[in-house]
Parts: structure tokens; C-alpha cells; sequence
């Protein structure tokens, strides 16, 4: 019977010729992973998973980790940074959440994205006398993934400009075969840094999948 979990996990550093290429993400039952290069510094998740879930409680249900190839590494990087910035989260849903998941859904887990989402967001901010922390929205690409073992995906990307500066955001959700794990990734760079360096990102975005366990 084919089984598929979220990705709860620990990061483990393989060498290569004597030094360290990459930090390999993987689930502790070996279903699915990711992985950055070794340039990237490993940061406190929290703070982001605060402000993504707009202050909501934690969800005992989900896991998260951030990487950050700065010089500095900080979570806030995630919204404005000249270095590459990893964050992933991963969600068991409820049954409620498995009847309403939508690829429009997935698209909007984490920022607004849809031209619904995006219009309650900025009338909210507006509404509420707040100035909307993102603005100008410019969509780049968007694909649907349709992957073995019956998960499927999306992966957008898009502009926002934060402040005074133009971010770049790549994210892929990944929905499992059973409807039930949710695992999303989402890459960022100030646009001039993503455009240097698309095929990095690239390279990162591919290696973010789910595994089958056999039996």
C-alpha cells in the first residue's frame, strides 16, 4: 500500500570531495526531502511561521525550517535580502481543510497570490488604517504539477515590492496522493539577486519532492 507523510524532519550534511555540498532535508520516515547548499545557514523558523500565519497559534500539526546564505543570517531575510532564502512548511490537514484544498489554495497558503486573495488582503489593510506591507504584485510564472504516485502542485512565481525593494518569491506546494500533507517551499531574493541566480534556485525548487514508501 502506498504511503505518503509530511515532511517532519532533520537536515543532514553529506561531504563531497572532502567538503560539504549541500544540507539534505529529509522526513524522519524517508518519504520526502529537499535540499540547499552548504553555503546556506540554518535559522529559527518561529518568527516567520508568526507573521506567514498572521499571528495565528501555532499548529502542533505542521513543522517548518528556514535557511539563509547571508552573511548574517536572520529570518526576516524572507522579505527583503540581496542573499537567497529558503523557508519550508509542511501541514497535516484537517478534514476540513482536505475538502477545501484547491491549487488556488495552495497558490495562497502563504502570500496572497490570487487576484481574490490579493484584493481581501489590501482591503483589510486599508480598512484596518495600515499601510499594506506588500504592494505591487507582478506574477512571473505559474505551472501545475501533476506527480508520480498521484500528489499534485503547483508553482508560482511572483514580484511584491516590500518597502523599497522589489522581492522575488518562488514557491512550490506539494498536496500527497491521500490529500492529507500539505508541503510547501518558498524561495526569495531581491528580484535583481533572482534573476542572477534563477538556476540555483532552480536547482533547489527541483529537489523538493515526496517520496514512496515501499510495501
Amino acid at each position: 500500500m502506498k504511503k505518503w507523510v509530511a515532511l517532519v524532519a532533520v537536515a543532514v550534511t553529506l561531504p563531497a570531495c572532502g567538503q560539504p555540498a549541500f544540507h539534505y532535508v529529509r522526513d524522519r520516515d524517508g518519504t520526502a526531502y529537499f535540499k540547499v547548499p552548504a553555503s546556506f545557514s540554518r535559522v529559527d523558523a518561529y518568527a516567520l511561521e508568526r507573521v506567514l500565519s498572521r499571528d495565528a497559534p501555532a499548529d502542533p500539526a505542521s513543522w517548518s525550517a528556514a535557511f539563509d546564505q547571508a552573511a548574517s543570517p536572520a529570518p526576516e531575510h524572507l522579505f527583503g535580502s540581496a542573499d537567497p532564502f529558503v523557508y519550508v512548511t509542511v501541514h497535516r490537514l484537517t478534514d476540513r481543510q482536505r475538502n477545501e484544498i484547491s491549487l488556488n489554495r495552495m497558490r495562497d497558503f502563504l502570500l496572497p497570490v490570487t487576484d481574490r486573495t490579493r484584493t481581501a488582503y489590501l482591503t483589510a489593510e486599508l480598512e484596518s488604517g495600515r499601510a499594506p506591507a506588500f504592494s505591487h504584485f507582478e506574477p512571473l510564472m505559474d505551472l501545475e504539477l501533476a506527480l508520480d504516485g498521484g500528489a499534485r502542485g503547483v508553482r508560482v512565481r511572483y514580484n511584491y515590492r516590500i518597502g523599497g525593494t522589489v522581492q522575488t518569491f518562488d514557491q512550490t506546494a506539494i498536496l500527497d496522493d491521500t490529500g492529507t500533507s500539505l508541503a510547501v517551499m518558498l524561495l526569495a531574493c531581491e528580484a535583481d539577486c533572482f534573476a542572477a541566480r534563477a538556476g540555483e534556485f532552480d536547482e533547489i525548487a527541483g529537489s523538493f519532492r515526496l517520496l514512496r514508501l515501499p510495501g
